[in-house]
This record gives C-alpha cells, sequence and structure tokens, in this order.
C-alpha cells in the first residue's frame, strides 16, 4: 500500500478514532534508534530525587495536612528538564520503608535504564540510592512514577509521580510552557490517605480509584494567570493509579501538537475532548482570547466535572502569536510498517469480575491474589518472552480484551501505532499507551528497533501488581 493510496483512509477515520476515545500514532520511518543523529559527546545535567514522607494538604484550607510520600518533599515531584541530546544523570535516593524503581513513561532509551524494579533492574531498597543516566532520543513529555513488580500501586498512590520534559532544539515560542500532573487520592474525611488492602476483591478489579483529584498536587482548579493573547503550551499527565476519565476544553480552541510525547500532525480535539487514561500525556498548544477577564478551562469529566485548570486573561493584551501550530515530526520514527512481512503474536486478557445487571461489581469466584490472566498466566519475567525477534522486525500485536473492563496498556522503549480493524492501513498518530475497551480486539504495529528486554504492561498499577503484564525481546 502506498502512502498516497493510504491517505484518504487515515483522514476519514480520525474523528472516528478521538471520539472512540483511542489514539493511534504514526509510525514514521526507518532509522533504527541507534542511528538516530545524536552529538558524540552530550551534555550531561546531574540531578538528586529524594524520595521519603512528607505532608500536603491536598484539599482547601481548613483541611489538615495528609501524610504522604514525596520527592523532595513535594509532590509531584520537580518537572525534570533537559535538552534533547542532554543526557540527565539522576541520582534517586530512597527514604521511603519500600522497594522502589523509576519507570519513564515514553522514554525509548536503555533497557537497563527502564526502571522496572524486578526486571530491568533490582529495586532501590530503603536507604539506598540508584543512579540513571538517560540520554532521550526524542523530544518530549515523559511521566516518571514508581514500578516495582508486584509492588507498584502503594508508592504511586501515595504521591510518588512526576515529569520529566525533553525540550526540542527548536522550541515552538509560547508564552507559558505549563506542565499539569493530574492524580487522585483515596482520602477519609480526616483527609488521611485509606489503608491499603491490597488483597481488596474490589481493588483488584477496578484499581485503587481516588476520592479526591489534584492539580500539580494541589486542590483543583489551579489558577492561572496570562496575558490577554498569550501563547500557552499545556503538558497534561495523568498520574492516577487507576482512574480513565476524559478531559474537556470550555472557552478556547485547544490544537493537541503530541501525544504520548511525540509529535503529531496538530488537530483539535472532537467535541472538545480527549480520553486520559492513566499514563497518558498530550501536548496542547492555547491561544488566549484578547479580551481581559477571558478564562479557558479544561475539566475533567469525573461526576459532574472536576475544573482542572483554569486560565485567566489579565494585563495588557499582547499581539496574537501567527507561528503555526505545530511540532516539527520525528526523524527517528519509522515512516512505515511493512505489514505483510510482520511477526504476530498475540495477548489474551481474561479474568477480574463481572458487571451485573444493576452495574456493581460481580466478584464471585474471584481470587483477589490472582484476579486477571494474561495469555492464560501472569507476568513472569523468568519465563518464556511474548516473542523475542532481532532488531528491526516488525511486529503486529493482536491484543484481545476479554473483560468488563477499559485495558489501557503500555509498551515499554517503543512506540506504535494503531491498525484499521482490517489491517488496511492506521492511524497517523504515535502511542506508547493503548486502550482496549472492554470485549474488543485491537491490532497495534511497530518495528522492535530498541534492544534488550521490554514489558507490556497494565498501566493501571493495581493490575500490573496482579500480574497484567507480560515481555518481549529485541536481540
Amino acid at each position: 500500500m502506498t502512502e498516497r493510496s493510504r491517505r484518504p483512509a487515515l483522514l476519514s477515520r480520525r474523528a472516528a478514532l478521538m471520539g472512540l476515545g483511542v489514539a493511534g500514532l504514526l509510525v514514521r520511518s526507518a532509522p533504527a534508534l541507534a542511528q538516530t543523529a545524536m552529538p558524540a559527546a552530550p551534555a550531561a545535567q546531574a540531578r538528586t530525587l529524594t524520595a521519603g514522607p512528607a505532608r500536603a494538604r491536598l484539599r482547601p484550607a481548613p483541611a489538615l495536612d495528609t501524610e504522604i510520600w514525596a520527592f523532595d518533599g513535594a509532590t509531584p515531584g520537580p518537572a525534570l528538564r533537559i535538552k534533547l541530546g542532554e543526557t540527565l544523570r539522576l541520582t534517586v535516593t530512597n527514604k521511603t520503608t519500600a522497594p522502589l524503581s523509576l519507570h519513564w513513561h515514553g522514554l525509548r532509551g536503555e533497557a537497563a535504564m527502564d526502571g522496572v524494579g524486578g526486571f530491568s533492574q533490582a529495586p532501590i531498597a530503603p536507604g539506598a540510592s540508584f543512579e540513571y543516566r538517560l540520554t532521550p532520543p526524542d523530544s518530549g513529555t515523559i511521566l516518571y512514577r514508581p514500578l516495582v513488580v508486584g509492588a507498584a500501586a502503594e508508592p504511586a498512590a501515595r504521591g510518588l509521580s512526576g515529569m520529566l520534559i525533553v525540550e526540542e532544539a527548536e522550541p515552538p515560542p509560547v508564552d507559558l510552557d505549563l506542565p499539569v500532573l493530574v492524580t487522585d487520592w483515596l482520602l477519609g474525611d480526616d483527609n488521611a490517605l485509606q489503608p491499603f488492602a491490597p488483597a481488596s476483591p474490589e481493588g483488584a478489579a477496578a484499581g485503587r480509584l481516588g476520592s479526591w483529584v489534584t492539580v500539580n498536587g494541589g486542590s483543583p482548579p489551579q489558577r492561572v494567570a496570562v496575558l490577554p493573547g498569550a501563547r500557552i503550551r499545556l503538558r497534561l499527565a495523568n498520574a492516577c493509579n487507576a482512574r480513565i476519565m476524559r478531559l474537556r476544553f470550555d472557552g478556547i480552541k485547544a490544537v493537541v501538537i503530541a501525544v504520548d510525547g511525540q509529535p503529531t500532525e496538530s488537530f483539535e480535539p472532537v467535541r472538545a475532548q480527549l480520553p486520559f487514561a492513566p499514563g497518558t500525556r498530550y501536548d496542547l498548544l492555547i491561544d488566549m482570547p484578547s479580551e481581559a477577564g477571558a478564562t479557558a478551562i479544561v475539566t475533567a469529566l469525573v461526576g459532574s466535572g472536576v475544573p482542572l485548570v483554569r486560565l485567566v486573561a489579565e494585563g495588557a493584551a499582547k499581539p496574537p502569536s501567527t507561528a503555526p501550530m505545530a511540532l516539527k515530526s520525528n526523524p527517528s520514527l519509522p515512516a512505515a510498517v511493512r505489514l505483510q512481512d510482520a511477526l504476530r503474536p498475540q495477548i489474551v486478557i481474561e479474568g477480574g469480575a463481572r458487571v451485573a445487571p444493576d452495574f456493581k461489581l460481580d466478584l464471585t469466584g474471584i481470587d483477589p491474589a490472582r484476579p486477571w490472566r494474561i495469555n492464560g498466566g501472569i507476568g513472569d519475567g523468568a519465563g518464556k518472552p511474548l516473542f523475542s525477534v532481532k532488531r528491526g522486525t516488525p511486529i503486529v500485536l493482536a491484543i484481545d480484551n476479554r473483560t468488563a473492563f477499559f485495558q489501557p496498556l503500555h509498551v515499554h522503549g517503543h512506540c506504535f501505532r494503531l491498525l484499521h480493524p482490517l489491517d488496511d492501513g492506521w492511524e497517523p498518530y504515535f502511542l506508547d499507551t493503548v486502550q482496549i475497551p472492554d470485549g474488543k480486539r485491537l491490532h497495534i504495529a511497530f518495528i522492535a528497533a530498541n534492544p534488550g528486554r521490554w514489558l507490556i504492561s497494565s498501566t493501571v498499577l493495581e493490575r500490573f501488581d496482579r500480574g497484567l503484564w507480560t515481555w518481549f525481546e529485541v536481540t
């Protein structure tokens, strides 16, 4: 199939795709990861990050502070910024009572630095430290959060997450570049975190759904004053353990320029809404109205709606930007995947609770320790991989969700695109995380370009802890 013959089908399916709440990201072409043009001796930036107990006011005053875990005393942790081509040397010290490691959600780096405790590295024991050496081959917005096999959910739900921002060599001109990290917390009336019950059937089925949402660690909405006519870049990331939501944009035209960290053809969300599963990231550009007092609101469609960010136009108006609302494409990603030459493995997800006619969970027969099955078993790093291939092999992976829940899955170390149902083309976006609706089967395609052992894992951390993951190998 030529690019010219495929193009009309891609354009005709974009609106339907975004309305369904799953997005596929363009896979563009062929230099392998190691062939990406990078400086011979990249600049290095040394940082430290300490995880430990802290207190934070998650609800508005006069609510009491909540005892949490935090990076450098704050939740979320600092937004780590480096330039494309730089190396980040980050020493993480663990002063919590649990083993830790940090996964860099969306980073196509070295397998040894992927940050999966018990798989790609030994977990960082309480009182110990570990140095991550990261040289991202792509610019973009990356989420970092704990990912230890069997023990990821609690450290994340206690507040450990943050963003890594790899700045483009020539970023689009904006008046404000604003990271927006959304998470939720399961709080009692006394503002204390509710007990963690890893053996709970409800938690095993649905994950830990919080009772309170925060934005950048504070009560929503976050109010941000900007000049009338200003152009804003929003970097949105979902760090919730389990909450799958949608975002709505009110009072503004929001233009998506990157999904899951990778540049995309610019587009406006259908019905001004975007799906937002754990691990998902979006970069958007927003032009504020020129009238003082105008507001732009990003709302999470949770319950009756939770305003997350309120941009308010204040001060003297500035001339509106005339720069294109777009990012340059990523030359290190493949332009096409030869589907006819692809290896075609399959993932079948089964188990979990059933949904009763009254919409309550039917937990009959559920084993809380092993409620999910992936290809008949659970994740096992010592067992056989889902597949083992040589570098450069095209992969078409079928994912069959035979459960009663949406299943968001993340492919580590790679980007992929979502295929059309008949394998007759693909959506023009890259992804590293995809939502498979309940009872549906989807196909994703990518080139196994990054050597090492890599997970395909649930981004609902309670499901990950109970074995909803598998792995593949690239040699």
